[in-house]
Parts: structure tokens; C-alpha cells; sequence
């Protein structure tokens, strides 16, 4: 591929190729409140489970999820290699949180725009780009394609339809799925896992 290359990844950054952690690419990595990490993943786990065994419950999911058994390895460590990463080198990672997308998407599509050395001109903020971009890029539009719609996504061992990649990019859903003993005990491993590192959420 000619440059400027992209590639999309779910790997922990402890596993990326050298080639990526020590050279001159950046890395652009965004995350989500670990509430709705876990109703989001356990939701799209269960549209593209196949097989014989069955698809774990919410409760045997969410206890799995809280020892770190998940796809990618435990989400705290995976939160936590990239975050750690973009603080001693803020050039090399952009750490973002997708709250704060939803929030502002406008300043941070600029402020991804600065970090991958592309900034928008005076002309292009002025004629509107930034809002064209964040328009373009929007969970509606991007649903609405028909490639999303009707198209396929092949991996090695299968393939999906993309339509199930598109939930409904809420913040705050996980509400409508945990029960008071389950908020108490991932809230107490948050702390626990992310004490010290200066990582926290907003909790909706």
C-alpha cells in the first residue's frame, strides 16, 4: 500500500509488531467507559456466535469480563498499554475517549487532524470541513451505506454481514442491563485497576 497507510487493530499494544511501536507511525487509540464495553462487546458476541456451544448468559459473560477472560485480554491492561504509552509519548498515541467524541466530535476531529501532522487551514474550518467530516463520519451516515447495510466482512475462519457492527452508539446503555451487585463490583475493579494510573470515566 502506498503511504499514508491505515490500519485498524483491537491488538493490546504490549503485542504490536515493533515495527509499529518504534518507528515513525502513529497510533490513534480510542476507548470506552468499561460499563458499556461490556454490554457492548457482550451484545455483538452474541449476534456472531456459531457453533455448538452455547452463548454464555449476561451474568456468566459479565463475570468472565470481570476476570479479564475476554477477546484482546483484560480491557484494563488494554486500556492501560496505550495509555501509559500516549503519556510518555504524546507524539507517538492519541488517547481518546469515545464519551468524549460524542460530546465534541467537532473539536476532536481537529485535535486528530493536529496530531497526525495534517491540521485544517483557517479556509477549511471557515468553509465548514470540520462539521462535513464529523457529518460523513456520524453513526447514522455510516449506517445508512449500503455497503453496512447489505455488504460482508471476510475473516479467516468466517464472515459476517456488516449491519451487525451497528448497534445504537449510546452512552449510558449499560443502565438498562446492570443489576446493583454488578455495578458495585465492576466499580470496585475499576478502582482497583486503574488506581494511580490517572485513566478515569464519566459515569452517565
Amino acid at each position: 500500500m502506498a503511504e499514508p497507510r491505515l490500519f485498524g487493530t483491537h491488538t493490546p499494544f504490549h503485542s504490536l509488531p515493533n515495527s509499529l511501536k518504534e518507528f515513525n507511525c502513529k497510533i490513534v487509540y480510542i476507548c470506552r467507559n468499561p460499563f458499556d464495553v461490556f454490554v457492548s462487546a457482550w451484545s455483538f458476541f452474541k449476534k456472531i456466535k456459531g457453533g455448538p456451544l452455547p452463548t454464555p448468559s449476561l451474568e456468566e459473560a459479565f463475570e468472565m469480563y470481570c476476570n479479564g477472560i475476554i477477546e484482546f485480554g483484560p480491557w484494563w491492561s488494554h486500556m492501560l498499554g496505550y495509555w501509559k504509552e500516549s503519556i510518555a509519548r504524546p507524539n507517538k498515541v492519541l488517547f481518546l475517549k469515545y464519551e468524549d467524541l460524542k460530546e465534541d466530535a467537532n473539536f476532536h476531529v481537529k485535535k486528530v487532524a493536529e496530531f497526525l501532522g495534517y491540521p485544517f487551514t483557517h479556509e477549511e474550518e471557515s468553509n465548514g470541513v470540520i462539521e462535513s467530516i464529523v457529518k460523513l463520519c456520524s453513526f447514522e451516515e455510516m449506517k445508512d451505506l449500503d455497503v453496512n447495510k447489505s455488504g460482508i466482512i471476510n475473516f479467516q475462519v468466517k464472515s459476517f454481514e456488516n449491519n451487525l457492527f451497528f448497534r445504537k452508539a449510546e452512552i449510558g446503555d449499560w443502565v438498562n442491563y446492570f443489576s446493583q451487585p454488578m455495578i458495585e463490583k465492576l466499580s470496585k475493579i475499576i478502582e482497583e485497576k486503574l488506581s494511580g494510573s490517572g485513566l478515569s470515566f464519566k459515569m452517565k
